[in-house]
């Protein structure tokens, strides 16, 4: 005997905000579904902090600012709202309406790839990122190896790509002039 489908709940923007400010764990929400974001490993954290911590020294004085994963970003195109491992804000934060604790103009996001999520940061999340006009740069950084995937809107929708690996290497952010040496992003970092 065949089972039933399962039937998922879908959740309006306002409801999964109401859920999301209640929680103790951090949830994304794309098209109605609310989807539990899991923990990450010891890498992943690291080259989160330490991605974070070389822009904001790059930062100083600018008026640019950087914040690291607690940041909610909603891309209205996708019904999306989403936390990415980083993200930089160039000028004055544009909140969203429904949700004032997310923000709408992301200059750079940086996501550090896990096995759990790589398919949906490389495919379905940047196809939505791309539809932020304020977005210049999104940036893919492996926990695994140095390895850092780069893209730089160039006009429109085109985007130039740049693959920079090794711990000798840098890697430029033109829409926010900053450089960070792959050395600084994998400080202390264990490859296995």
């Amino acid at each position: 005997m065949a089972s039933a489908p399962v039937q998922k709940t879908y959740l309006t923007a306002e409801e999964y905000l109401a859920l999301e400010r209640q929680a103790e764990i951090k949830s994304e929400y794309i098209d109605g579904e609310m989807v539990a974001m899991a923990g990450g490993s010891p890498n992943h954290s690291l080259v989160i902090g330490n991605l974070h911590a070389e822009l904001r020294q790059g930062l100083k004085g600018r008026l640019c600012r950087t914040y690291p994963g607690d940041l909610r970003v909603r891309v209205p195109a996708g019904n999306l709202y989403t936390y990415p491992d980083v993200v930089v804000v160039c000028g004055d934060l544009q909140m969203d309406d429904v949700d004032p604790d997310a923000v709408l103009n992301p200059t750079l996001i940086a996501e550090v790839l896990s096995p759990t999520t790589e398919s949906y940061d490389r495919g379905r999340k940047f196809e939505l990122y791309q539809t932020l006009e304020s977005l210049q740069e999104y940036v893919l950084v492996a926990q695994d190896r140095p390895r850092v995937e780069h893209f730089l809107r160039q006009d429109g929708r085109i985007w130039l790509y740049t693959d920079v690996s090794g711990l000798e290497s840098s890697v430029s952010f033109s829409s926010i002039g900053c450089q960070v040496p792959l050395a600084e992003i994998y400080d202390k970092v264990n490859f296995l």
